[in-house]
């Protein structure tokens, strides 16, 4: 009952935000909440691969791209046909006055949930089957071998998605090319799907599986002697983070409106693994925490300085990790995970006094 009745609550209170936040906050906090969101999907993905099992995976971008793209070209020439309901011009009715001012209507939101799980599902879908057969060959090699096989694969993404036509080629799907995709994607959706990427790495990690990921984290050889098929598990864990990474894509394609290559490039794949390097690789909450504080910096810099900062930004990324490096190269939480233990630590015990004769 203790479980149902949280379910209850987490998605009470989701919904109940999802109306209020738009209409309370500015249109830049309740963005940078929303990139906040989907990056922790990212990382937290990412974090099962290179995190769990100790691959080194820098591509994951590529996955992203996978998932934005499928969505969104189903959303956009499959609309008619699938989600007749959907506007043509890509906007929703919100409410026009009152204390949900400019918050999306709930009529707009019962009627594009199946929109949004379906371009989820297809995302995430496809972004696990490219996984699969990219990490099937892949993932039986180690170290750096690895980490060039897959940045090349977010290159050859990037690349064969520049030279498809239907794709929107360079330009992408965006309104200056003449191309809407719907904006379907709330904040319900995305901190919704936070919620299960991170139950869902939680219950990973302290399961029996997640110690078949950790042996091979920690010894390879010696997992492999004792009967672990390390690539099944290092094969999983890839389609498992690859999945995720597709209903980030198809999450940011339906905020966003727009999608283009260069939002997909290496450098947004550097951005995820600073993150779980930063917050501590193995640890779930290091990722989250990482997530949040990279992805809401640069926009509060960005405003304070001028745009002229994005072009430092991977400058001031690899200072943040020598120094990280230097200082602490476990990460902010290292393997370990943010508790509410230490609240426990000075309450004095109570002695337990049994019965005479026990």
């Amino acid at each position: 009952m203790k479980r149902y009745l949280l379910i209850a609550v987490t998605l009470l209170l989701l919904f109940v935000l999802n109306f209020l936040l738009p209409a309370t906050l500015q249109a830049v906090a309740f963005r940078v909440i929303m990139l906040s969101g989907i990056a922790i999907i990212m990382a937290v993905s990412l974090n099962l691969i290179n995190g769990f099992t100790g691959q080194f995976s820098i591509g994951h971008a590529g996955f992203q791209a996978v998932g934005a793209y499928s969505s969104a070209a189903l959303t956009v020439y499959a609309h008619k046909m699938l989600f007749p309901y959907l506007p043509e011009n890509g906007y929703l009715p919100i409410f026009r006055e009152g204390p949900l001012k400019d918050a999306q209507t709930l009529e707009a939101f019962l009627l594009t949930a199946p929109a949004i799980l379906v371009s989820m599902l297809v995302g995430g879908t496809l972004a696990a089957l490219i996984g699969y057969v990219v990490g099937l060959p892949s993932l039986r090699l180690r170290g750096d071998y690895l980490a060039i096989v897959t940045l090349g694969f977010g290159e050859i993404i990037r690349v064969a998605v520049e030279n498809t036509d239907a794709l929107g080629g360079s330009r992408g799907f965006d309104r200056a090319n003449g191309v809407t995709i719907p904006g379907i994607a709330n904040f319900f959706w995305v901190y919704l799907m936070v919620v299960v990427v991170i139950l869902v790495a939680r219950n990973l990690r302290f399961s029996v599986q997640g110690l078949s990921y950790l042996s091979v984290r920690e010894d390879e050889v010696a997992a492999q002697a004792m009967g672990v098929n390390t690539t099944k598990i290092k094969v999983n864990a890839f389609v498992v983070g690859s999945f995720f990474a597709g209903v980030a894509g198809a999450l940011f394609a339906h905020f966003e409106q727009s999608v283009l290559s260069s939002s997909f490039n290496f450098v947004r794949s550097f951005d995820f693994v600073t993150m779980i390097v930063l917050g501590g690789l193995g640890s779930i909450t290091g990722s989250v925490l990482a997530a949040v504080v990279l992805t809401a910096l640069p926009e509060i810099l960005r405003s304070s300085l001028g745009a002229e900062f994005n072009q430092y930004r991977l400058v001031s990324y690899a200072l943040l990790l020598i120094v990280m490096m230097l200082v602490r190269p476990q990460g902010i939480f290292g393997r370990g995970e943010l508790s509410l233990d230490f609240l426990r630590r000075g309450k004095p015990k109570v002695p337990v006094t049994l019965p005479p004769g026990t």
